[in-house]
């Protein structure tokens, strides 16, 4: 059985390989946080995944796939960052910690999470900028709040035999 800390490895680089499927590249910098917002906003609907979108089925090992990219994503952008696990925690694979060198502590999952329900006010890129403002060189793109007006929730897919 795999530990917890080998899960989010091959998740997140699952999610690099499953974005880009459908076209998006994800290269663990900050601003590629946008693209995970922009996909939120697109299969999400009223905190929950849209019918037929690419949330709906395989929900939570989703959400922890994602989740892990946006904590790689941290750890790659602040130098001497770690991951924080209990595999021994029935809840390990939502409590799964990042502590960055300057001692801020995050929690990746829960963090999507608070986005899906609460929509762009809890989103990541934003969140990912300020945690790392201090170790990281990067600016915060004001570009972000565009994916409100460009980004809508995809209709729920009917299936064929209802009218």
């Amino acid at each position: 059985m795999a530990t917890l800390l080998e899960d989010i490895k091959k998740q997140s680089n699952w999610t690099v390989k499953a974005f880009k499927s459908d076209g998006i590249e994800l290269d663990y910098s900050m601003g590629s946080l946008i693209e995970i917002d922009r996909f939120i906003q697109k299969y999400t609907k009223d905190g929950q995944p849209i019918k037929g979108g690419r949330l709906a089925k395989g929900y939570g090992g989703k959400i922890f796939s994602i989740g892990s990219y946006i904590g790689e994503t941290l750890i790659k952008n602040v130098s001497d960052s770690k991951w924080i696990t209990d595999d021994n925690d029935p809840h390990g694979e939502v409590n799964i910690e990042v502590n960055l060198s300057d001692g801020t502590r995050c929690w990746p999952i829960q963090k999507l999470m608070k986005r899906i329900q609460n929509g762009l006010e809890d989103g990541i890129y934003p969140y990912g900028v300020s945690v790392t403002n201090k170790k990281a060189d990067e600016k915060y793109d004001g570009e972000f709040w565009k994916i409100e007006n460009e980004v809508k929730p995809m209709e729920p897919k009917k299936t064929w035999w209802k009218f």
